[in-house]
């Protein structure tokens, strides 16, 4: 396991990689994931604005309106919805290369309090015309996609969670694509596993346990919520003809939702999504809010088998 939070390392290598990418930092005082160093090492390159979150999306808008480039970073709450209108009207509409990242994201910041949980973010977001929107699932996926939210141009938010959490992918083969689904184990027969963030962890290990019990189990990381790679999608349906969706978030409007979208109108299988099932997060330990909500490895093993079996009857 990572000692730093995904959070962090994807903060400090954004600024690591600042001079060879040139960007405006936005800042809002919150000490959210690092990324405020920025100013300590390119003072001149960092607007500090408080905490304001409306003002914070309208002078990156500002800025980027004068063709810089710009990241800017706070709570995924506040950032999605204190400021939805901001992001909607300023950044959004007009298409502006801008970098949204939003941390403490999901339960596992029941610890901070509900007030600081973001789970409809993804919901809210998808619905913006224009957004695109990235998760990393670890600190191997957090570093590479750093560098391919540089690379992007257009308004991007960046999903990121609260705390540390297992390696899963190898540093040495990682390699993504915005828009493109990651297999991370291929050719399973049964049923395909679908995550995003860091349920990948949990998806993993519930894939071996099926694999224990005789469900061979085919998993797709999805890092990209929007725009959600529907080929692939519907090439695990076919493959499979059961579908299991993992996430942080509520199922509604986020991948569960999104998935559901993209096979309702090319393929229908049989699915099941793993995730907050249309309630508001509450304050507590991380673990005991995931078991509250159906959440765990063994939540997404009794989904996938459940499926199965009802392939054999039909």
């Amino acid at each position: 396991m990572s000692q730093l939070p995904i959070r962090i390392i994807f903060g400090k290598e954004i600024i690591r990689l600042a001079e060879e990418y040139g960007y405006y930092a936005v800042c809002a005082d919150t000490k959210c994931c690092s990324f405020e160093d920025f100013g300590d090492i390119y003072p001149e390159r960092q607007i500090s604005i408080g905490i304001a979150e409306q003002n914070l999306i309208g002078v990156a808008s500002g800025l980027a309106s004068c063709g810089h480039k710009v990241v800017l970073a706070t709570y995924s709450v506040f950032a999605t919805m204190r400021a939805c209108e901001q992001l909607r009207t300023y950044i959004c509409h007009p298409k502006q290369d801008v970098i949204v990242m939003g941390t403490h994201a999901g339960l596992q910041t029941g610890s901070e309090g509900v007030s600081h949980t973001a789970i409809e973010d993804i919901a809210i977001l998808r619905a913006l015309p224009n957004m695109t929107i990235i998760q990393p699932s670890d600190a191997v996926s957090a570093r590479v996609l750093a560098r391919k939210a540089l690379e992007f141009h257009g308004p991007l938010y960046v999903r990121l969670p609260f705390d540390a959490v297992e390696d899963i992918n190898d540093e040495a083969t990682y390699h993504v694509e915005i828009g493109k689904a990651n297999w991370v184990k291929r050719r399973g027969k049964d049923v395909t596993l679908i995550a995003t963030g860091i349920m990948l962890d949990r998806t993993v290990k519930a894939a071996k346990a099926l694999e224990a019990r005789g469900v061979n189990a085919q998993i797709m990381e999805i890092h990209t919520l929007k725009p959600i790679d529907r080929e692939a999608v519907i090439t695990a349906a076919g493959e499979t003809g059961a579908i299991v969706t993992v996430e942080d978030h509520s199922v509604i409007g986020g991948l569960g939702g999104a998935v559901a979208e993209v096979l309702a109108t090319n393929l229908p299988v049989s699915m099941r999504m793993i995730g907050i099932q249309d309630c508001f997060a509450r304050s507590g330990d991380a673990e005991a809010l995931y078991e509250a909500n159906h959440m765990t490895a063994a939540d997404i093993v009794a989904a996938a088998e459940e499926l199965v079996e009802r392939k054999k009857i039909r």
